[in-house]
């Protein structure tokens, strides 16, 4: 007498599909619970425009992708072998049902458009924040592979450390002298390019104090991987408090120092300099401007920039 072989089980792909939505759920709720998507964990005035901006995005597509895979399983069910339900392969949709089925979506699609629209004006890294309080300026300079921030109005310069105010808006003036890279505080603002030979802006704003990552979003080269710096928010007291220390550094920072500075390096170590020429920023992008000529010889607004 032969043994009946018992036939084997297909998964069915909808559980394996389902199983996948769930893991990567629960993933995403961890990661954000554990405050490692800082691209939704927004600490600033701008951050947290754009954040509200991405989740209202995610939960309109949360809301399609659901009734997709929801209705994935509806006929999946209903269909399954066994089932009494008549299978009639050469039905085709009505009127409303394709209606229904066109015209949610581009309704979602008209929406999120009109949203992006508005929101987009309303965080243009060009404008700046509305504030009873001073705004700090900035000068931020791209270098292989570092950060330089110079503080024009406080004669003090800073490499791969950013310090800020909470509460204060900061103007950011950006410029490169190495190759195009991309200036990025996840959780203080959105990415902006810095150039040779131009200045982009940007403006921001920390709303609490905390210490934040800053990268370059640009592949650069080589020592792109150590292209890191830190954004240090801290109150008006102990920013006034840095600044007495920082300026008064025991390194200096004109052009012929900042020429030595530019030249390649990686993983550099923050530090802090005395800044003696106050349109060094200036000298950086003009030396772009008028190739060939020496930049401390040239004057821009009315001054020299020797």
């Amino acid at each position: 007498m032969s043994k009946r072989v018992p036939r084997s089980r297909k998964i069915p792909t909808a559980a394996v599909l389902a199983v996948i939505y769930i893991y990567l759920a629960i993933v995403f709720i961890v990661l954000i619970h554990n405050g490692q998507m800082q691209l939704l964990d927004p600490a600033g005035l701008v951050a947290g425009m754009q954040s509200k901006i991405l989740w209202t995005a995610l939960a309109f597509i949360a809301v399609i992708g659901s009734a997709i895979i929801i209705s994935f399983f509806i006929v999946m069910f209903r269909y399954r072998e066994g089932s009494n339900k008549t299978y009639r392969p050469e039905w085709t949709a009505g009127k409303r049902l394709q209606l229904l089925g066109w015209g949610i979506p581009s309704v979602a699609i008209l929406v999120i458009c009109v949203l992006l629209w508005n929101t987009a004006h309303v965080v243009d890294p060009y404008k700046p924040i509305n504030s009873t309080t001073k705004a700090v300026t900035i000068q931020v300079v791209a270098l292989r592979w570092k950060w330089l921030f110079i503080y024009p109005n406080d004669h003090l310069a800073s490499v791969n450390i950013m310090e800020v105010p909470v509460g204060t808006p900061i103007n950011l003036e950006l410029t490169a002298d190495a190759p195009m890279n991309s200036f990025w505080v996840p959780r203080l603002s959105g990415q902006i390019y810095a150039m040779t030979g131009m200045v982009t802006q940007l403006h921001i704003e920390a709303g609490q104090a905390g210490s934040y990552a800053g990268s370059a979003a640009e592949i650069s080269g080589d020592g792109f991987s150590g292209m890191d710096f830190t954004v240090n928010a801290v109150s008006a007291k102990d920013y006034a408090s840095w600044k007495a220390t920082a300026m008064y550094s025991s390194q200096t920072l004109d052009y012929p120092a900042y020429q030595k500075l530019a030249e390649p390096s990686s993983y550099v170590a923050p530090t802090y300099y005395a800044l003696a020429d106050q349109n060094l920023f200036d000298a950086i992008v003009m030396q772009f401007m008028v190739p060939g000529t020496d930049p401390s010889t040239l004057e821009v607004r009315g001054k020299s920039l020797q």
